[in-house]
This record gives C-alpha cells, structure tokens and sequence, in this order.
C-alpha cells in the first residue's frame, strides 16, 4: 500500500483589495478604530504608518555607540484592516468594465463607485 505525499500549502498571494498607498482602517486589536496609510504589504500582513507601534533595542554599533531604542511599525493581519474612503470603511467588489479589465468598486448608497483598477499579473 502506497502512502499518499502530501502536497504543500502555498501561502495565500497579496491581498488584491490593499495596496501601497492605501487608506485603511483597523477593524480590531490595540489600534482598533485608527486610520492610516499603507506602507507595505505582503502575503498575511500590512504594515500601516504610525499603527501598531513596537520598541526594539538595538545593540552599541559604531554608528551608534550608546545603541538606542527604535520604534518600529509592525505588520497587522489583512483581515483586521479594511479600506476606508472619507474616514469610512467600505466593501471593495470586483466587475469588469466596458473595456474588460477588472475594477475594485464600492457602493455609496445605491451608486457604485469605482476605487481603482486591477492590473494583471
């Protein structure tokens, strides 16, 4: 009897939805309820400017004869953010547009708004 291999689990892509540059909110943690820019962002984590604030101590260098403590912006879990628009956080939706690319869109009441378009990859 043969033992089945098993197969490795790829890590889930960048979310599409957030990006450099983007507003979000936190939806829960420490941060909960602040609004900030996207730095950076990879497969689980953003990194959101002045949110999630963490204190590292870093060695006596040469460049830094005494060492320091340093203030680092740690990654938050992409499902605790959410894009905001006007301080409001909104559900970003995917279509294809006349031309027949894809669009990110929200609805603001009952009209739909575009956020941005999705490139290829």
């Amino acid at each position: 009897m043969k033992k089945k291999s098993r197969e490795q689990k790829v890590a889930p892509s960048a979310s599409k939805k957030v990006r450099k540059g983007d507003t979000v909110i936190v939806l829960s943690g420490a941060s909960r309820g602040r609004t900030g820019v996207v730095l950076s962002s990879n497969e689980s984590g953003v990194v959101v400017q002045g949110l999630n604030v963490r204190k590292k101590h870093v060695k006596a260098t040469q460049a830094q004869p005494k060492g320091a403590i340093v203030e680092l912006e740690k990654p938050i879990h992409i499902s605790n953010v959410c894009v905001c628009v006007d301080g409001k956080p909104v559900k970003l939706r995917v279509r294809a547009n006349d031309a027949g690319d894809r669009e990110l869109y929200y609805m603001n009441g009952e009209q739909a708004v575009t956020y941005r378009s999705i490139k290829k990859q």
